[in-house]
């Protein structure tokens, strides 16, 4: 097989196109969680410690008076990532919680039976043939 071919074999694959539709509906859910924390979630938060804006907290390391200078630790940022990182963590364990509930469970299949088990099994029915 040729390299373009083999490359199509693998692109067409249920899993990799399952994985891109995973990552395309990830990052459009990514941006809607990063909203409902930065829009709805912090400012409530904010008014409730005092009016903080948890996006403009750092630590500043060396100042400058060119803005493009100033190094700093910016930890609000951390916070609110932290914030949405659980969101989504949480958003997640909700809906695969919910999967699991709406599909069927499925049965356990019984253990295999031991060939010795298989192999008595057959002596005795061949039993019951010559004994008819």
């Amino acid at each position: 097989m040729s390299f373009a071919k083999d490359f199509k074999a693998f692109i067409m694959r249920g899993n990799v196109v399952d994985l891109a539709v995973a990552v395309v509906i990830g990052a459009a859910f990514g941006k809607i969680v990063t909203s409902l924390v930065n829009d709805i979630i912090m400012p409530p938060i904010g008014m409730i410690t005092g009016g903080i804006d948890f996006s403009k907290l750092k630590a500043i390391i060396q100042d400058s008076p060119d803005p493009k200078k100033i190094v700093s630790i910016n930890y609000g940022t951390f916070i609110n990532d932290v914030i949405t990182f659980l969101i989504v963590a949480l958003a997640i364990f909700i809906v695969i919680k919910l999967l699991e509930r709406a599909m069927p469970k499925k049965e356990a299949a019984p253990p295999p039976t031991p060939p010795d088990v298989v192999l008595l099994t057959e002596i005795r029915d061949l039993l019951k043939q010559q004994s008819h």
